[in-house]
């Protein structure tokens, strides 16, 4: 796919977008599907961990509850305005997330996972009893100023505009993803991804594109957590809980990896049916763990998988 038509599908996308939140009249529908919207994004970062290094993370909600608390504890010292602290919380969080990954990246396999578990539930325990810090297990109030980006935050918290807001952060990043892993950048990735012994032969390092993936993952679960203190408002050691980082992976599972767009896919799937079962199963989970499994058995490369081979197929009878 070539970027111009990459533009064009943006395009559609946006503008998609605008009509959803100018015909969709019901506040919590907004407010549902914005929910959605941002853990779409924290789905696709821990996606492209999963497809261009091929490693399973149980800690990414570090970087997601990272974000929300950076921004709250700037915010309440008075540092710097609201816009400057989040680029330096994202700018942060991928250099701390590069030094990581130059060291936990060596790690193969489940090791990796149990690291990252690891590392997140360490930092999970010290938010948990910094009180004076981050208000411990009652979580931290997130301070925000009057206006942010310019615009009012009582207009900007409103659900159409909240939901734009999120949605038109969610094609940007599926679209400037999509041109940087078509780049040499993600042949490179791809290629160590596949057999780093032979990637080492033909004289690629590998352990640097290994770390800037990790980063790249790291910083796009930024942006979702960001998101989501704009959202709420408010933080808690919950964010950055492992289990937040089970649930990310079952969307990212039930919707695909294998393309960019499978794991934000998976959690519109996740949330909506969270909505409909939850008025009628109080263990929805449950359902849901049956709809996971039944994914995993018949289409293991998730629902996005599936669409693209049906598609695939009616295109080859249509030849």
């Amino acid at each position: 796919m070539t970027i111009q038509r990459m533009a064009l599908y943006a395009l559609i996308a946006l503008a998609l977008g605008g009509a959803i939140s100018t015909l969709v009249g019901s506040n919590t529908v907004l407010s549902l599907l914005t929910q959605a919207v941002i853990y779409a994004v924290f789905a696709i970062g821990v996606g492209v961990l999963l497809r261009q290094n091929g490693m399973v993370s149980f800690g990414h909600a570090l970087y997601f509850g990272a974000a929300g608390y950076a921004i709250g504890i700037v915010l309440q010292l008075r540092l710097m305005s609201p816009e400057l602290a989040i680029v330096a919380t994202l700018l942060g969080l991928a250099l701390f997330a590069f030094l990581i990954g130059l060291v936990i990246v060596r790690v193969p396999g489940i090791a990796f996972g149990m690291l990252t578990l690891a590392i997140g539930q360490m930092f999970f325990l010290s938010a948990s009893r910094a009180r004076g810090l981050t208000g411990g297990a009652d979580g931290m109030n997130i301070e925000w100023a009057s206006t942010l980006f310019g615009m009012s935050l009582s207009q900007l918290l409103k659900p159409a505009n909240l939901f734009l807001l999120c949605w038109t952060v969610l094609v940007l990043v599926m679209f400037l993803l999509g041109v940087l892993l078509r780049s040499r950048f993600g042949a490179i990735t791809e290629a160590v991804r596949d057999n780093e012994e032979r990637a080492r032969f033909i004289g690629i390092a590998t352990l640097l594109p290994r770390a800037a993936v990790y980063a790249l993952s790291a910083v796009v679960a930024g942006v979702a957590g960001v998101l989501s203190a704009i959202n709420t408002g408010f933080i808690s050691p919950e964010s950055l809980h492992w289990s937040l980082s089970g649930m990310t992976l079952m969307m990212v599972v039930v919707g695909g990896y294998k393309v960019l767009w499978g794991p934000a896919l998976g959690a519109v799937v996740y949330f909506l049916l969270k909505d409909i079962l939850g008025d009628f199963a109080n263990h929805w989970m449950a359902i849901f763990g049956a709809i996971l499994i039944t994914v995993i058995v018949f289409s293991p490369t998730g629902i996005a998988g599936a669409l693209t081979r049906l598609f695939g197929a009616r295109k080859e009878k249509r030849a």
